[in-house]
């Protein structure tokens, strides 16, 4: 079944638009409500129960309302934990043993786009045949419960206080950040009152950048998508390493000492080579977007490397199929299953901290052995279901480009899941050759597109 309303990573849009209204996401709530939470059976006079966190959009506030009133009508009882990071609802939702978790947010996405995610009850993203149980509750009509069946909701005051110290729990107990001033960039995001106090009750230094949310500036020029606001801050403070966030706190960059940038790719083999050294990586999991130098430094470990498809939904799919606790993507997703069922910026960062305190080394140190690929990838924005796979000129530029980097880099060209875009992904060897490659065939997307 084809998916109307679910991407790769929930229900997502412009706010005002279709799907991202109040009168579609209350009746979401309502399908939600009936078709998750009324699968599983209670106990004779208990009713599921839900928590709904949100990061610091503007629009979180007319969405998290419509969800509550659709939740209520289908009978569910709502737990509302307020701006929490993406990852502290999976922990939540499990940890005090919910039916489901879920989150307004467009992650990395501007201020006016927004959207609705969901976990299990085992923190985990839904599957995809959940979702669609979902969409066809969607086309049957709203109802409600009568009064005595609705559900109630309330605000959860110490949901922060508990994911402050699930993260800090991550980090050996051997350890600590003394002596470290590390300059932590929350996007003006749903991190912004918890990341800083994670390092900081660590013992860091802790230099803040993004932590000021006003509604309209989560992503503005700053987090885990705009790094040169880590970098600025990084050197400005001479701090001695930097951590960004994204908006919805589930992916993180990181900068070294001078200013150099570290993703996800890096980050994760900075975690691969720890736990190899301690016999504790049986394997990782990528996807199609990592970088084939970052692939080729595991092989040098004799580390086994295999790619999902791109979303950290089919990254971890993979990983409980190969029973690999270890897997990211190069944005900075990051999902050690040991630790946690879902990608954590703040989590993949202490794991990183905690290689780099146990062997007393920076992240140059760490990452001496990385090479990486020059990859150059460009958005195209297409029309929503533009064919790209049947248009002659598209494929013979990808061709052109295959024979140019023989057999030394690759092409890669995959539609979004949450934007109208066609991402093209050219790298290889030659970085003049990736970037002319990755630009003619952009060229070509564009022209087929109609410009």
């Amino acid at each position: 079944m084809a998916r109307k309303y679910f991407g790769t990573d929930g229900v997502r849009g412009r706010v005002g638009e279709g799907p991202i209204t109040p009168e579609f996401v209350l009746r979401l709530g309502y399908a939600a409500g009936t078709a998750l939470i009324g699968q599983d059976a209670m106990p004779a006079g208990e009713r599921p129960t839900v928590m709904i966190g949100k990061d610091t959009r503007i629009s979180g506030y007319m969405l998290e309302a419509a969800l509550e009133c659709g939740f209520s009508a289908a009978g569910v009882d709502v737990m509302l934990s307020g701006p929490l990071p993406t990852p502290a609802i999976a922990y939540l939702t499990r940890a005090l043993r919910l039916q489901a978790g879920v989150v307004i947010s467009a992650s990395h996405n501007p201020y006016d786009d927004n959207g609705i995610k969901f976990f299990s009850a085992q923190g985990t993203k839904l599957p995809d045949a959940v979702e669609e149980a979902i969409e066809a509750q969607l086309e049957q009509p709203i109802a409600c419960r009568d009064s005595a069946g609705l559900g109630r909701a309330r605000r959860i005051d110490d949901a922060r206080g508990r994911y402050i110290e699930f993260c800090k729990s991550t980090f050996p107990n051997e350890l600590d950040l003394r002596g470290l001033k590390i300059a932590v960039d929350c996007a003006h995001g749903a991190g912004y009152l918890v990341a800083p106090n994670v390092f900081h009750e660590l013992g860091a230094d802790v230099v803040t950048v993004g932590t000021s949310p006003n509604g309209l500036n989560i992503n503005d020029g700053v987090g885990a998508t705009s790094p040169e606001s880590l970098r600025r801050a990084v050197l400005e403070h001479r701090a001695d390493i930097g951590i960004a966030l994204d908006g919805d706190g589930d992916r993180v960059v990181m900068a070294d000492s001078q200013g150099r940038l570290y993703d996800g790719d890096q980050l994760l083999y900075v975690i691969a080579r720890q736990r190899h050294g301690t016999g504790g990586v049986a394997g990782v999991v990528g996807t199609l977007m990592s970088n084939l130098g970052f692939e080729h430094a595991l092989g040098r470990l004799d580390i086994p490397f295999a790619r999902a498809k791109v979303g950290d939904r089919y990254v971890l799919e993979l990983m409980q199929e190969r029973g690999w606790p270890l897997g990211g993507e190069n944005s900075g997703h990051i999902i050690c299953l040991d630790k946690l069922s879902t990608g954590d910026g703040i989590i993949a960062a202490l794991q990183v901290l905690a290689a780099l305190r146990a062997n007393q080394e920076t992240l140059a140190d760490a990452c001496a052995n990385l090479t990486m690929y020059p990859q150059k990838l460009i958005n195209v924005r297409v029309a929503a279901g533009f064919d790209w796979k049947s248009d002659p000129g598209i494929q013979v530029a990808v061709a052109t480009a295959d024979k140019a980097l023989e057999g030394k880099g690759r092409v890669l060209l995959r539609p979004s899941g949450t934007e109208p875009l066609l991402r093209v992904m050219v790298e290889g060897e030659d970085g003049a050759l990736v970037m002319a490659q990755a630009e003619a065939i952009a060229a070509a997307v564009r022209e087929a597109a109609g410009g």
